[in-house]
């Protein structure tokens, strides 16, 4: 028997959705602003290279110059070019944590909230549980026990934020369960493997890119409290949490280049990512309740 669609989820028309997305001026600033960061983080150390990973204690706490245009750092580092490797590991940690958080939440709320039942009840206690933990705090402990490194982070996060997707997905699943099209599936032979990957999970996709955005801004800010406590990645390797840690303690002697531009660079990528899943919200139509 083959599936049809159901009458009650309409597709958004690809025109009218991206009419959506441009209407939200803010969440195309955030587009805008994210490439911005991209192009600055990825490109820039090819127009602006610098050596960051011998220091130069003669040129240590210089401040803003023709040679160094946003100065140097406690151990010579240009922080220009620090703060370019920094935007390549927070952006890689908090891109790649938030969609393995995401995929990871998908899978266990559509599973979740198809099945129900005992097994709904196990899975979504395991989430409350996991909710209840602080996340940060895990990532404290991880990273007091091993040395931590951008594939650790990116793993550790993504297993600490699974858990908002998860029952945003679950939520979705229960009331997908009973369309047409998945009885049709069932009715027809379909498994259950196929019911969720075939059918739940495509048809929570607008909740899923939505929430993905701003899984994407929870981890860089992660990144950013663990390594403001020096819990983050070792140098010579840094992120903009890093450089706000080593430059907070000479803030007050006047250097201001060694904590405001990775402070700005924090709150610009978290922003944007905010921005553009507004934008999203309205361009998918999640909800269902606009015309």
């Amino acid at each position: 028997m083959t599936s049809t669609p159901d009458a009650g989820i309409r597709p958004v028309p690809r025109g009218r959705a991206m009419r959506r997305f441009l209407a939200n001026r803010m969440a195309v600033v955030g587009l805008v602003v994210l490439a911005l960061l991209i192009l600055f983080s990825v490109v820039g150390p090819l127009v602006h290279p610098t050596d960051q990973v011998h220091t130069n204690l003669a040129e240590a706490n210089l401040p803003p110059s023709a040679t160094h245009l946003l100065g140097t750092d406690s151990v010579g580092y240009d922080v220009l070019g620090r703060l370019m490797q920094g935007g390549q590991i927070s952006l890689l940690v908090g891109l790649s944590a938030g969609v393995l958080a995401t995929l990871i939440g998908t899978l266990w709320g559509a599973t979740a909230g198809y099945v129900g039942g005992w097994v709904d009840a196990v899975m979504m206690r395991v989430v409350d549980a996991g909710i209840a933990i602080p996340a940060i705090f895990l990532l404290l402990v991880v990273s007091a026990i091993t040395r931590p490194t951008v594939p650790l982070l990116i793993v550790v996060i993504g297993l600490v934020s699974w858990l908002v997707p998860a029952r945003l997905v679950r939520a979705e699943s229960v009331s997908l369960k009973t369309r047409e099209y998945v009885l049709a599936v069932r009715a027809g032979g379909g498994t259950h493997r196929r019911a969720v990957l075939r059918h739940i999970v495509p048809n929570t996709i607008g909740t899923v890119v939505v929430n993905a955005t701003f899984q994407v801004a929870d981890a860089i800010l992660l990144v950013a409290y663990i390594s403001f406590l020096g819990m983050g990645v070792q140098p010579p390797a840094t992120d903009w949490g890093a450089m706000l840690s080593s430059g907070v303690g000479l803030v007050y002697s006047g250097a201001w280049w060694l904590i405001f531009p990775a402070g700005l660079a924090i709150v610009a990528v978290v922003c944007a990512f905010n921005f553009i899943g507004d934008g999203l919200r309205d361009m998918l139509d999640v909800k269902g309740k606009r015309a």
